[in-house]
């Protein structure tokens, strides 16, 4: 129907938590992210349903094995579509305790914003959106995607991670400057 009427992707249902995490792989993160016109994944585009970018973003996060490629993408859905709900995917986020997760990815976008003009407009936005899961911020440190890192490497992420990653205590060695969109 959103096809029909020319909607944007953010008009779709949101899927409960559960449904969605059934769906999670990925494998279907991709599909969704080169449906949602994601750059990278313009080329492995293939008919299918769409989802609402917000269930995409979540999906990724909760992804204890994420793709690095894939990883690189979600700060891009933060950044494309303006009109997601942030109250809405901060609470959905900690109803999973995601909100390290998505506090680095929104920081990350954030940092994209700052550096890219093409998202200049966005940086008000995401700030906000980053102040408010700021209060929520879990102790407990966890990797971002790479959730069977072995000592070694989970101490080489520990000593090698940004900032940012050090501030929503996460072990990954992702950074604004990987992201390809970041300039």
């Amino acid at each position: 129907m959103a096809r029909l009427l020319h909607l944007p992707p953010t008009a779709l249902p949101l899927e409960t938590a559960s449904k969605s995490k059934r769906l999670t792989t990925n494998t279907w993160v991709e599909a969704q992210l080169a449906r949602l016109g994601y750059p990278g994944y313009a080329h492995r585009k293939r008919p299918g349903a769409v989802h609402h970018p917000a269930e995409v973003l979540l999906a990724g996060l909760s992804l204890d094995e994420l793709d690095p490629r894939l990883a690189e993408a979600l700060p891009w859905l933060l950044l494309r579509y303006e009109d997601l709900d942030a109250e809405q995917l901060a609470d959905r986020a900690k109803l999973r305790n995601l909100q390290n997760r998505l506090g680095f990815t929104v920081a990350l976008a954030r940092q994209v914003a700052e550096r890219n003009p093409d998202f200049r407009s966005r940086v008000a936005d995401l700030t906000r959106f980053e102040e408010s899961l700021e209060p929520s911020r879990l102790a407990r440190e966890e990797t971002f995607g790479q959730a069977c890192a072995s000592g070694r490497l989970r101490g080489w992420l520990k000593a090698e991670r940004s900032a940012t990653a050090r501030h929503w205590n996460l072990l990954t060695d992702l950074k604004v400057e990987h992201l390809p969109y970041a300039t």
